[in-house]
């Protein structure tokens, strides 16, 4: 009976780390794997962060990301102003939040992925007739795509956020352009350009929601490796019972 008792507890495990308790099951690569985002309604009014293009010598990019709180506090307003752009033919080029601000070195490389705190990934692209169900900072998936150079556009982003401690807040986080094929042209990082941004006892989140103070977001690692820690000492007590 405790040989059974045992088997049935590994099964347990088994389905536990497949699947993690009380998770909602997504669309596959359409919502996210913790749904569909949520709209952002209290920024305070005013606060603008924004990404100036850095003069580099291995891009002809120039220009700035704004994004503003909206007056009513629902969403962000963004800016935008490039110019420089490749030869056509590389485009369409695009444009997205990442996760990482980049580093003193410039390494845009280092920004990671698009800014995701729902866990949805990059494929399939973005419905932006649905932008709820988009990765928070796929910007040209949700808005469009470079139309032109110079490029400058105009939107409002509603999942978005200039308040620090949600995993929406990108005034810690980069702006990345691409072309077609995902070659990072340039990226820059956003800093507190008007107004004043409250936060929690002064800490910044990470794109998986954890608070990490001021440092930069700490990356999403995924919650496999403390699914099997816990469920492995339930069963380990199980045994120890048993035996």
């Amino acid at each position: 009976m405790y040989s059974a008792l045992l088997s049935a507890a590994l099964t347990g495990l088994t389905i536990v780390n497949a699947q993690a308790p009380g998770a909602p099951v997504p669309v596959p690569g359409t919502t996210g794997k913790l749904g569909d985002a949520t709209i952002v309604d209290d920024n305070v009014a005013g606060v603008t962060y924004t990404a100036f293009l850095p003069n580099s010598t291995t891009s002809n990019l120039r220009g700035f990301v704004a994004g503003t709180s909206n007056a009513n506090g629902t969403g962000v307003n963004f800016a935008i102003s490039v110019s420089g752009f490749p030869d056509p033919s590389l485009g369409p080029f695009m444009y997205h939040i990442h996760d990482q601000p980049v580093p003193s070195n410039g390494n845009c490389t280092a920004t990671l992925a698009h800014l995701d705190p729902y866990v949805r990934g990059e494929k399939p692209p973005c419905d932006p007739t649905h932008p709820e169900t988009c990765q928070s900072g796929d910007l040209a998936g949700k808005h469009g795509n470079v139309t032109g150079d110079p490029f400058n556009t105009a939107f409002l982003d509603l999942y978005l956020s200039t308040h620090e401690g949600p995993a929406s807040f990108f005034g810690n986080r980069s702006i990345v352009f691409h072309t077609s094929n995902a070659t990072r042209l340039t990226c820059a990082n956003f800093t507190l350009t008007s107004g004043n941004s409250p936060s929690s006892n002064g800490t910044s989140p990470s794109s998986n929601g954890t608070v990490v103070g001021s440092n930069p977001p700490t990356p999403f690692v995924g919650s496999a490796a403390t699914a099997f820690v816990s469920a492995g000492a339930i069963v380990a007590g199980l045994a120890a019972f048993l035996l």
